[in-house]
Formats: structure tokens, C-alpha cells, sequence
């Protein structure tokens, strides 16, 4: 999305900055090689301590060097169109989550389940907190269906007692979907 219009990248300014280098002078190398030594980093630590760090392997990892790594090969279209877009997003998230699952079962616990390895999402410290407040602002501000689907998101993880931010997220992206704004 933000390939495409400019917006919609929930990474730290820095990064989101060393994407847009790439598109404005074509050089994608900055984000590319950031963005997937913080996938590969995370993938590791996700499975050695069994948090897998949602900030840095989906949003950084997948969400800019990904990206970066199609754009600097000539390779548009799984960022330009988004149900391609989606289907790659998801297949990738698939394959991280499935060798974090194997990197767990062959090295710490021989087995066939996580074995209570967790999803962290927001910034990984007592600020994250924070985070998801100003994602349900930030929806708000973009239409009030999305702002409430990212209100009634953060409600149902609260309630579930785990991180708003990620509930927020997940609202905002089902209400988005199902009532979009014309950009």
C-alpha cells in the first residue's frame, strides 16, 4: 500500500525512509538488506525463545525488505497488485511461522507444537503499550467503520488479555476491507 499511494507502512520513520530512497532513486539495497537481515534475525529469535517478534519479522522483514527485494529485481507485481499482494504477504508469513515451527521441533523441543512460544506485537518494551491507542487514533482519523473495527479489535485482545496493538490492527484491517476508503 504504501508502494502504491504512500501511506499505510506502520514502521518506524527510519525504515519506511530507506524504502522510500529506493523508490524515489532506485536504489533498494539499504532496505532490502535491513529488512531481511531483521526477518532472518527474528526468525532465529522466534524460535530459540519462542517470541516471534511481530514489529520486526512481519512489518520490517516482510512488510519493507520484502518489497525492497522484488523492486530492486524488476519484480512489481506482488507489490503493485493487492490481492497478489496478500496472497504473497500470507504465503511468506506461512513459510516464517513454518521454520520457526521446525527450527523449534529439530534444536530446544523435539516436537510437534510450539511449546508456548508467544506473538509479540508492538514495539517489544513497556512503549508498546502506547502503541495501540494511537493505532485505534490513527483508524479513527481514516474513517469512523475503520476506527471502530480497530476499537472493537483492541476491546477483543483486552479481553483475551494480550497486546491492543495487534487487535487494533486486525480490526482496522477487517472493517477496512469490509468498508473502504477511496484514496
Amino acid at each position: 500500500m504504501y508502494v502504491v499511494y504512500g501511506v499505510g507502512a506502520f514502521n518506524e520513520v527510519s525504515i519506511v525512509a530507506m524504502l522510500k530512497a529506493g523508490l524515489d532513486g532506485g536504489s533498494y539495497g539499504a532496505a532490502a538488506a535491513f529488512g531481511a537481515s531483521f526477518l532472518f534475525a527474528r526468525i532465529l529469535e522466534g524460535s530459540l525463545v519462542g517470541i516471534l517478534d511481530l514489529g520486526g519479522s512481519i512489518l520490517t522483514g516482510i512488510g519493507i525488505g520484502v518489497p525492497a527485494i522484488f523492486l530492486s529485481m524488476g519484480i512489481k507485481a506482488p507489490v503493485e497488485n493487492f490481492g497478489l499482494a496478500l496472497l504473497t504477504g500470507a504465503l511468506l508469513g506461512l513459510a516464517v511461522g513454518g521454520v520457526i515451527v521446525l527450527i523449534r521441533k529439530f534444536t530446544i523441543n523435539q516436537g510437534n507444537s510450539t511449546f508456548g512460544a508467544d506473538v509479540m506485537m508492538g514495539a517489544g518494551n513497556a512503549s508498546g503499550r502506547f502503541l495501540g491507542p494511537l493505532i485505534i487514533l490513527s483508524a479513527a482519523g481514516a474513517s469512523i467503520p475503520i476506527g471502530i473495527g480497530a476499537t472493537l479489535g483492541a476491546l477483543g485482545f483486552y479481553i483475551w488479555k494480550k497486546p491492543i496493538a495487534g487487535g487494533a490492527i486486525l480490526g482496522a484491517m477487517i472493517f477496512g476491507a469490509i468498508f473502504p476508503v477511496s484514496l
